[in-house]
């Protein structure tokens, strides 16, 4: 690997470029991650954004995050079902709405904010 240099006035830069191997859009959880490893883990954020890992590991957590979301959400209700959705739809969405902030707090939890 050969480094190469900018002049600027007297002094030589290192023209230095962060590679990142995802390119799979990262969305609510991993963008939930990112703000709370800049604010409580800055070391750790800075030393995955210079290697080029933070991108990938971002992606992994928002796609595992989805997945237990939607696991979670269909064991609950198995064991707590919704109302029939044709004759209370407004039950329903109040159950599945409850539901899936309940799997949230838990993903966020155990996730995100660790």
């Amino acid at each position: 690997m050969k480094l190469t240099y900018t002049r600027k006035g007297d002094y030589l830069y290192p023209n230095l470029t962060i590679e990142s191997e995802v390119s799979e859009p990262i969305g609510k959880y991993g963008l939930l991650r990112k703000s709370y490893l800049k604010e409580h883990k800055p070391d750790w954020y800075q030393s995955m954004l210079l290697t080029g890992k933070l991108d990938r590991h971002l992606a992994e957590i928002d796609r595992d995050a989805q997945e237990r979301l939607e696991r979670t959400i269909e064991q609950m209700l198995k064991t707590n079902p919704a109302p029939n959705k044709a004759t209370d739809q407004m039950g329903w969405v109040a159950h599945m709405n409850s539901l899936t902030a309940a799997a949230e707090e838990m993903i966020l939890s155990e996730l995100i904010y660790c």
